[in-house]
């Protein structure tokens, strides 16, 4: 998104080619912008400008990416044309009015369908004004799309979360020669700046290392190590968690890069303890908990998670999916509004349904390399928006898994 507005050319190493990243890059190459892919995971962008964008022909197709389509609605919200944001049947049912209030604060306007659900229907308007928002959800996306479009805004544009999220968007405009002020919980930015081009080193996403990471925790004999992953501790959580659990985890070989601090992590198996998941690290492992669910059930005793309402709203209500699938495995799960209590033991066999949902399914594939008999999980095409090397990769690693 930053090296299609910039004034240049920029490369970008360690691109993930997944169906999410790939959407992305088609809306923009419908933007206008010309992106050479050279090799897997290297993409070539040639930036066009913060105003060089072009009117798109049909409508701008997000697939399964919610953050795609939030920070689009920030991006897109200041242009001089009207466009609107389409994606799959799972992201037309995610919530968008926490962004779409206060884009419509600065001035956008950008309408929602019916609940607040896609589609986003933007249309051109005067010149954004900078706001000074305090946000009633501690949303990385929510703050990005807000900054996104605080850049092409008059005057400053601030974002105060309740709890510190994630800050690749800061760093990353930061690497992109933007003046941004921000620490956690905080960011402040001023609008009219131009982006230089660079060249971006992505590090490994921790979220998709989350799985082997967490399998190496479980199954017995299991040592292996996971080169150059990002290790930004808002995005962690699930490592603090799983090393309150007991799991033997050790970071080596840390470095600071544009993108945060990165470090091998070294995984071997450990007997895991049921914890109360401390709150205070909740927004740090969002997108972690269905292996969160799934370490715990395999845990010795009883694991306590509250305060993750934000599960209910996601690719599908995990909380919900991912107690059935536990149930369905002979695994106790205490569902509430915000969370569960996971009683562990030993996962039988059974059948899962992903619900459309990658972390769903992935996660119930590391669990069930653990369980007694064979599990089937249904509706697993979806992996493919986040990781669609999962299945070799886990296979390379040892697992019994069979794509059917």
């Amino acid at each position: 998104m930053l090296a299609a507005l910039a004034d240049g050319v920029s490369h970008i190493h360690g691109f993930l080619e997944g169906e999410d990243t790939q959407a992305t890059a088609r809306i923009f190459q419908a933007l206008g912008v010309r992106i050479d892919a050279p090799g897997d995971g290297e993409r070539i962008v040639h930036g066009v400008g913060i105003e060089g964008l072009e009117v798109p022909r049909h409508t701008l197709d997000c697939g399964n990416s919610g953050t795609a389509m939030r920070l689009l609605a920030g991006l897109l919200s200041a242009q001089p044309f009207a466009c609107e944001l389409v994606g799959d049947a799972s992201l037309g049912r995610r919530p968008m009015r926490r962004v779409t209030e206060p884009l419509a604060q600065m001035g956008a306007d950008i309408r929602t369908g019916q609940d607040g659900t896609p589609p986003l229907s933007i249309r051109p308007s005067s010149r954004l004004r900078g706001i000074d928002y305090h946000s009633p959800v501690a949303s990385a996306q929510v703050k990005s799309a807000i900054l996104l479009a605080g850049l092409q805004a008059n005057g400053e544009t601030c974002v105060h979360e309740p709890h510190p999220t994630r800050d690749y968007s800061e760093r990353m405009l930061q690497a992109f020669g933007v003046d941004i002020d921000y620490r956690p919980g905080f960011a402040r930015l001023r609008g009219g700046q131009r982006l230089a081009p660079c060249d971006i080193e992505v590090p490994g996403d921790f979220s998709s290392a989350a799985f082997a990471l967490t399998a190496a925790c479980l199954i017995a004999g299991s040592d292996i190590t996971l080169r150059n992953i990002g290790i930004d501790p808002r995005r962690t959580g699930l490592l603090q968690a799983l090393q309150a659990m007991g799991a033997d985890i050790q970071l080596q070989n840390r470095k600071e890069t544009a993108l945060g601090e990165v470090a091998n992590l070294r995984i071997r198996h450990a007997p895991l303890r049921g914890i109360d998941v401390p709150a205070e690290i909740v927004p740090d492992m969002i997108d972690e908990f269905p292996i969160l669910f799934a370490a715990a059930a395999c845990a010795k005793g009883r694991t306590r998670i509250r305060g993750a309402a934000e599960l209910r709203v996601k690719e599908s209500d995990r909380i919900k999916a991912m107690a059935d699938g536990l149930r369905a495995l002979g695994i106790g799960v205490d569902e509430t509004p915000d969370g569960a209590d996971i009683h562990g033991g030993a996962p039988a066999g059974g059948e899962i349904h992903s619900h459309g949902d990658h972390r769903i399914a992935m996660s119930f594939a590391v669990l069930a390399q653990c369980a007694k008999a064979e599990v089937r999980i249904v509706d697993t095409a979806n992996v493919a928006t986040s990781y669609p090397g999962f299945v070799a990769q886990m296979q390379q690693l040892g697992f019994g898994l069979q794509e059917g």
